[in-house]
């Protein structure tokens, strides 16, 4: 661990809430997995790819999750019965709609990237660039797929916000 040069007391909180985003990507992977087999209507060519798309990524950042945790020198939580006691994505019914479906997405969005912000601020402190920067693109990453499902679920009649800007003489 002396590689790291990182401070054990600022890195064990950092652990324990890369092991809570671990959870919950792996709670989110299987629901998307779920939503993937079970779409039905008209969008179901369209989303069926856009779920495999999203559980496809998740896959893979759920081994980079764990593979950050091995990095600093601990074990990631690894059986599925933690996954389901400690994660604030919960699993959920694939009888849903469509916009059902995306709705409950874009609500698991909003724990993932607030969980996200939580190992910012403490990789911020224990001084952990290399999970900063890991976690700075997942939140990239996850903002724009989390517009672009909105967007999607909006009625056609909807507009977006406009910013008139005025001219200045």
């Amino acid at each position: 661990m002396n590689y790291l040069k990182m401070n054990e007391k600022e890195l064990e909180p950092l652990i324990d809430e890369l092991n809570l985003l671990l959870a919950n990507y792996n709670v989110y992977y299987q629901k998307l997995r779920s939503f993937h087999w079970n779409i039905l209507g008209e969008n179901f060519f369209d989303l069926h790819i856009k779920f495999e798309e999203l559980y496809t990524d998740s896959r893979i950042k759920i081994d980079e999750i764990a593979e950050r945790i091995l990095t600093l020198g601990y074990h990631p939580v690894s059986d599925f019965s933690t996954y389901l006691k400690i994660a604030k994505v919960k699993e959920e019914s694939a009888l849903l709609t469509d916009k059902q479906m995306i709705g409950s997405i874009l609500d698991d969005h909003g724990i993932l990237l607030e969980q996200m912000s939580i190992i910012a601020s403490k990789a911020s402190k224990a001084k952990d660039e290399g999970t900063l920067d890991m976690i700075g693109a997942y939140i990239r990453e996850l903002e724009k797929v989390s517009w672009m499902l909105n967007v999607w679920k909006k009625d056609t009649r909807e507009q977006l916000k406009t910013n008139k800007m005025e001219k200045v003489s």
